[in-house]
């Protein structure tokens, strides 16, 4: 294999373009072989293995900057950048990433897990690089779909205007996650309907015909198509932002690619290279099916069957329970940004095209738009990740919480997402929305809690946000209405209380269960409202308790536990109540599955029990 002979980029240089091809080949079946048993990624990396090939040939890494946007087309640069006997670890504790990482590898410049990014990172480094007399060379690889976030329109104008001298390669796909949405794209993929374009094509398809070879001459001819908008629409509105434009080119074409990339690359000043790529390239499902096959679990490799789940995920029942209520309820409309399918709403956009809205990968001018919807008199419900949501933290303060908007926020992925790691565990939205005036924080402990937190926000005339996890959804019983700031008490003991939030009522219930098997007499209460908090409730429990515990699934730093503290802190309350607060560390989670990460960080029942018995003897030792 040549692969064997592959340990660094130094290594592909010497080879002819058969046996690039013959690499490209044996990298995508490894990214097939590895996926297929830990998922990940795996559409987007094998739609651009000739294109990493590419640019690791024709540059001098890692002393030429290469920066990915995002990175979830970065498995054969992982490869090719001397982790191939590690690449089987992916996405698994004390593995490699799935994403970019400095910490793992020279050649990886940024840890890189969000959109729209790279361009902007790029400039930077070229312009250091300027000052420091450093002349290497940096190019950013972006995707289309990358391209829907304005983050890199303030990029492109800004390395335009300053002329750096900075490659940007465009990846265009035609898909982010869910197919790329936004006018950009549009242009790069439907410029085929123009009728010039179309008269062009006909007359051409029509002179064919003459000759005998006509099925051949006529598919031929149909490339033709990225001809054309590579000529017209994308090099104009390229060049007026003061680049130099190229293209579009096969980006699996190593016998074109190669040399076009080597010719630009010894060009001065801001271009662009556009190539066009096939997601899911080299393996018939991914192909058939890239967005399947995008963020992918296990499969198996001869039929693209991929791992059945269960019961339905908390995305699906929030999704389902969603278009429920707009049956009934016209001012209801749904807003993602390039999520349709992650957050289950492509039933809602099926049912009711109207009212929804996919903005692209723009988390911000999501939040925005839905101000303007909420202004006029709809209920705007925007479905966008905990991780992602962060990208729009002013929009949440300035253009709906100050408003007084009623915008519902459907956070989803809130708590620890597993092998995805820190770019995408949901740890931090608790802390950065409880602290917005105006606010309602909610967090259901089960699917029939989130589905009656929905129909409860759209009686209210204020922001509201309604965090649950990934996975499965289950049911805890002890269905109970929901009531503004109120919190709901499970289980009544002697001893201690446990204060639960969203996810970790359920260990709640088995911690009360241990703690029974001790002889210890725990409460239970399932908090329900970050904001406000049950004050009435939690002035009775300081009242009956030396001892009270908090869980949740996020970072301890300005959480819910913090929240109760805080509470109790202006009551004057702590003298007479220990609190212990559970939750995670002020660090960034690595990428595990999210029963190894509550094992490893203390919050799994077990582990919670046994800090709750130390605390008591420790109480007892007091006294």
């Amino acid at each position: 294999m040549i692969l064997d002979k592959v340990n660094s980029p130094q290594d592909i240089k010497s080879l002819n373009y058969k046996d690039l091809k013959l690499l490209s080949q044996e990298i995508r079946n490894l990214c097939v072989k590895v996926v297929s048993r830990n998922g990940g990624h795996l559409a987007s990396s094998l739609g651009a293995v000739e294109l990493c090939v590419a640019l690791h040939y024709c540059l001098d890494t890692p002393r030429d900057s290469l920066v990915f946007d995002v990175g979830h087309q970065t498995y054969a640069h992982k490869i090719i950048t001397g982790r191939k006997s590690s690449f089987p670890s992916l996405r698994k504790y004390k593995g490699i990433s799935g994403f970019p990482n400095f910490g793992e590898s020279i050649y990886d410049i940024y840890i890189s897990g969000h959109a729209s990014t790279a361009i902007s990172w790029a400039q930077g480094i070229t312009e250091a690089k300027k000052l420091n007399n450093d002349n290497s060379k940096v190019v950013a690889v972006v995707g289309d779909g990358s391209l829907t976030g304005g983050m890199c329109f303030e990029a492109l104008n800004s390395c335009g205007h300053s002329q750096s001298n900075i490659l940007v390669v465009v990846n265009h796909n035609q898909m982010s996650i869910s197919a790329s949405v936004g006018a950009l794209s549009r242009h790069l993929t439907k410029l085929i309907s123009a009728p010039i374009y179309n008269r062009i094509k006909t007359e051409l398809e029509r002179f064919l015909k003459h000759f005998s070879l006509v099925k051949g001459l006529v598919q031929k001819a149909r490339k033709f198509e990225e001809t054309i908008k590579g000529l017209i629409v994308p090099g104009l509105f390229f060049e007026e932002l003061g680049f130099r434009y190229f293209g579009p080119i096969d980006g699996h074409n190593l016998e074109v690619l190669i040399p076009t990339l080597k010719n630009i690359i010894s060009l001065n000043g801001p271009r662009i290279l556009h190539v066009v790529t096939k997601k899911g390239k080299g393996y018939k499902f991914s192909e058939e099916n890239p967005e399947d096959f995008h963020g992918v679990s296990s499969f198996d490799i001869r039929t693209g069957e991929i791992q059945k789940r269960g019961n339905p995920t908390f995305s699906e029942v929030f999704a389902e329970k969603l278009k429920n209520l707009a049956k009934s309820n016209s001012k209801i409309v749904a807003i993602t940004a390039a999520m349709p399918k992650g957050t289950g709403l492509c039933a809602f956009s099926k049912k009711f095209p109207n009212r929804f809205f996919d903005v692209g990968i723009a988390e911000s001018h999501a939040v925005s738009f839905a101000s303007g919807l909420a202004k006029e008199g709809l209920k705007p419900v925007v479905a966008i990740y905990s991780t992602f949501l962060q990208r729009s933290f002013d929009q949440i303060i300035h253009d709906v919480a100050l408003q007084k908007l009623g915008v519902i926020f459907a956070v989803d992925r809130a708590g620890v997402v597993g092998q995805d790691g820190p770019t995408h565990h949901g740890i931090f939205d608790i802390g950065y929305l409880r602290l917005i005036p105006n606010m309602v924080c909610m967090a259901p402990k089960d699917k029939e809690e989130l589905e009656d937190m929905l129909e409860f926000s759209l009686q209210l005339k204020i922001p509201v946000s309604i965090r649950y996890p990934k996975g499965e959804g289950y049911s805890l019983g002890d269905r109970k209405p929901i009531e503004l700031g109120k919190a709901q008490v499970i289980n009544q003991g002697s001893d201690l209380c446990i204060l639960a939030v969203g996810s970790m009522v359920k260990i709640g219930y088995e911690c009360v269960a241990l703690l029974n098997e001790e002889g210890i007499k725990a409460s239970l209460v399932n908090a329900r409202f970050i904001k406000p908090l049950d004050t009435k409730l939690l002035t009775r429990l300081a009242d009956e308790y030396n001892f009270i515990v908090t869980l949740e699934e996020g970072s301890l730093s300005c959480g819910f536990g913090s929240a109760v503290l805080e509470f109790y802190e202006t009551q004057g309350s702590l003298d007479k109540i220990r609190l212990m607060r559970a939750g995670f560390p002020d660090e960034f989670i690595p990428p595990a599955r999210r029963d190894q990460l509550l094992n490893i960080y203390a919050l799994d029942a077990a582990s919670l029990v046994d800090a709750v018995k130390h605390q008591i003897k420790l109480q007892l030792n007091e006294r």
